[in-house]
C-alpha cells in the first residue's frame, strides 16, 4: 500500500485521542492549518445583524484514491518507521465542526441553534479497515474506499474519518436549523445547499451516508418551501407597491387637474415634490414592480407633474404681466391722493377719496413688495389728509358746543306745541322757533343727528294737524259728502216701502230679502252721515 500523508486538520487533538509522545505522531505528517488573523479579529467582532451565507466545508480531503498530487514532502518522524504508535482507547467525539469555513459560519449564528450529533449508531460502525490499513464505508451498494490513515490504528483511522462525516452531518444540521429558525433567504440557502452537495458528492467519510442524503432532502424541501413563501411574499408585496404607486399617482393627477382658478399654488407645488421624494423612496426600498407596471405608472406621474409645472408657468406669466398693469394703475392713484393729501376743500376731497379707493380695489394686486410700497405712500396721503380734516373737525366741534345747548333749549320749547290743539298759535310758535334754530348755528358733527330729528318731529306735528283741518274744510269733499248721505236716504226709503209690500203680501222670502237690503242700507247710511259732521254738515 503507499503511504500517503494525513489530512490537514485545524481540529485541535484530546490528550486522550493523541498517540503516546514516545511513538511517532500520526498527525504529526499533518502541517496544521493557520488561522489567520482577520479569522480571529473576525470570531472576536460582535454578531451582525444580517445572517450571512451558509458556507458548508468541512476539511479537505487528505487521503483518497488520488493522493499523488496532495501528497506532502515526508516529514522528519517518517525516517524512523520502526517505531509505531502505541494506541489508546479512543472515545467518539461529538461532531465538532471545526474547519475554518465552519467555524465562521457557526460563529454567525444566532446563539439559539445547537448542532447535535448524527442520529442512530456510531459513525465509526459504518465502516472498516482493511489489513493493508484502507478505509471502507458501507454504502446502499456495498461499500466504497475512501482513503488511508498511515502510521495509526485502525481505531484511529476509522475515527479520523468518522469525525470527517460527523463535521459534515454538522454542516447539513445547521444549514437545516437556519432554515427552520432563521429568516435566511432562499437564495442564500440554495446557495448553501449547492456547496453542501458538492462537499457531500466529494467527501472520502464514514458514517450513515443514507441519513445524510435524507438530510439534505429535508433542507431541499425546505429550500423548496422559503422560495414558494418568498414568491409568495414578493408578489404580495408588488401588490401593495403598485397600490402604493397608484395612490402617489391619483394624488398628483388630481392636484394636476385642478381649475385654474382653485389652484393653490405654493401648497400644491410643495405636495408635488413631497410626492415625487416618496416616489423615489419607494424606488430604493419599497418592492420592485414589474417593467410594464412601473413604467406606465411613472409615464403618468411624469404627465401630471409637467402638466401641473406648465400650467404654474403659464400662470405665473399671466400674473406678473398683469401685476405690471396693475401696478402702473396704483402708481397713477398714489400720485392722486399725494396730491389731494393737502387740500382743505373738506367735503369735496373726502369724496375724491373714497372714490380714489374704489378704483385702488378695482386696479388688481402687484407683485406683495410693490403693492405694500404703493399702499404705503396711498394710506399716507389719505391720512394726512383725513388727519387734517379731523383737526379742523374737532376744533369746530368745540366752537358749535354752545350752539348745542342753544338748540337742546329750543327742542324743549317746541316740546310744548304738542299737542296741537290751536293749529294756528302752534304754527305761529314754530315758525318763531324755526328762525331762532337757524340763528343758533351748527352743533357738532355726533349730535346733529339727533337734533335735527327733534326739531322734524315737531314740524310734522303741526303739519299733520293742519292737514287734518284742511280735510275737514274742504268744500269739495263735504260736497261728496253730503250728495252720499242723500243718496242713502232715498234708497232707504225706498226699501222701507218695498218690505211693506212684501209684508203685505205675506210672502216670507220677499220680507227677508227686503229686511236685509234695508239693514246694509241703513249701516252705510249711518257711516256717511259721520263722515258728514266730520266737514261740520
Amino acid at each position: 500500500m503507499t503511504e500517503q500523508t494525513p489530512p490537514a486538520d485545524t481540529t485541535e487533538p484530546d490528550d486522550s485521542q493523541a498517540p503516546d509522545t514516545a511513538a511517532p505522531q500520526p498527525e504529526a505528517t499533518v502541517a496544521p492549518e493557520p488561522e489567520p488573523a482577520a479569522a480571529q479579529e473576525a470570531e472576536a467582532a460582535p454578531e451582525p445583524e444580517a445572517v450571512p451565507e451558509v458556507e458548508v466545508e468541512v476539511a479537505p480531503e487528505p487521503v483518497g484514491v488520488e493522493p499523488a498530487a496532495e501528497a506532502a514532502p515526508e516529514p522528519a518522524v517518517a525516517a524512523a518507521p520502526e517505531s509505531k504508535p502505541v494506541p489508546r482507547p479512543i472515545p467518539r467525539p461529538g461532531p465538532v465542526p471545526t474547519p475554518a469555513a465552519v467555524r465562521k459560519v457557526a460563529h454567525a449564528q444566532p446563539a439559539a441553534l445547537t448542532v447535535a450529533a448524527p442520529p442512530g449508531p456510531p459513525s465509526e460502525t459504518f465502516g472498516r479497515v482493511a489489513e493493508d490499513g484502507t478505509v471502507f464505508v458501507r454504502t446502499g451498494d456495498g461499500e466504497r474506499e475512501v482513503g488511508a490513515y498511515p502510521g495509526a490504528t485502525a481505531e484511529e483511522a476509522l475515527h479520523y474519518f468518522a469525525r470527517k462525516y460527523d463535521e459534515l452531518y454538522a454542516s447539513a444540521e445547521l444549514l437545516h436549523q437556519r432554515l427552520t429558525n432563521t429568516e435566511l433567504s432562499s437564495k442564500d440557502a440554495t446557495e448553501g445547499l449547492a456547496k453542501l452537495r458538492e462537499h457531500c458528492a466529494e467527501a472520502n467519510v464514514v458514517g450513515d451516508l443514507a441519513v445524510l442524503d435524507g438530510k439534505i432532502a429535508e433542507i431541499e424541501s425546505l429550500v423548496k418551501a422559503r422560495k414558494e413563501t418568498e414568491a409568495a411574499e414578493r408578489s404580495a408585496a408588488r401588490a401593495a407597491a403598485a397600490v402604493e404607486r397608484e395612490a402617489i399617482v391619483a394624488e398628483a393627477e388630481q392636484i394636476a387637474g385642478q381649475p385654474e382658478s382653485k389652484i393653490q399654488w405654493k401648497s400644491s407645488g410643495a405636495r408635488m415634490r413631497e410626492l415625487l421624494d416618496e416616489w423615489k423612496k419607494h424606488q430604493r426600498g419599497g418592492a420592485r414592480l414589474d417593467r410594464e407596471t412601473e413604467g406606465a405608472l411613472w409615464q403618468r406621474f411624469s404627465q401630471a407633474r409637467n402638466s401641473f409645472d406648465k400650467a404654474r408657468r403659464v400662470h405665473f406669466a399671466q400674473l406678473e404681466g398683469t401685476q405690471a398693469e396693475a401696478k402702473a394703475a396704483k402708481q397713477e392713484l398714489v400720485k392722486e391722493a399725494e396730491a389731494l393729501s393737502t387740500s382743505t376743500d373738506w367735503g369735496q376731497t373726502a369724496g375724491a377719496f373714497k372714490r380714489l379707493m374704489d378704483r385702488w380695489r378695482q386696479a388688481g394686486r402687484a407683485s406683495r413688495a410693490d403693492d405694500d410700497a404703493l399702499w404705503e405712500r396711498f394710506k399716507a396721503a389719505q391720512d394726512a389728509f383725513f388727519t387734517a380734516k379731523d383737526e379742523i373737525s374737532a376744533k369746530e366741534d368745540e366752537e358749535f358746543r354752545g350752539n348745542l345747548a342753544v338748540k337742546e333749549q329750543l327742542l324743549k320749547e317746541g316740546q310744548a306745541i304738542l299737542p296741537v290743539t290751536d293749529l294756528e298759535a302752534a304754527k305761529a310758535s314754530l315758525r318763531t322757533l324755526q328762525d331762532k334754530w337757524d340763528a343758533a348755528g351748527k352743533v357738532p358733527r355726533g349730535d346733529v343727528e339727533r337734533m335735527e330729528k327733534g326739531m322734524r318731529r315737531i314740524e310734522q306735528a303741526v303739519r299733520d294737524a293742519d292737514d287734518q283741518r284742511w280735510k275737514q274744510s274742504n268744500p269739495e269733499v263735504a260736497a261728496r259728502a253730503q250728495s252720499m248721505v242723500d243718496q242713502l236716504e232715498a234708497s232707504v226709503s225706498s226699501l222701507r216701502d218695498d218690505l211693506a209690500k212684501a209684508q203685505s203680501s205675506g210672502n216670507d222670502r220677499k220680507v227677508k230679502d227686503a229686511q236685509a237690503k234695508l239693514a246694509a242700507q241703513e249701516q252705510w247710511l249711518e257711516q256717511a252721515r259721520g263722515n258728514l259732521d266730520e266737514f261740520g254738515g
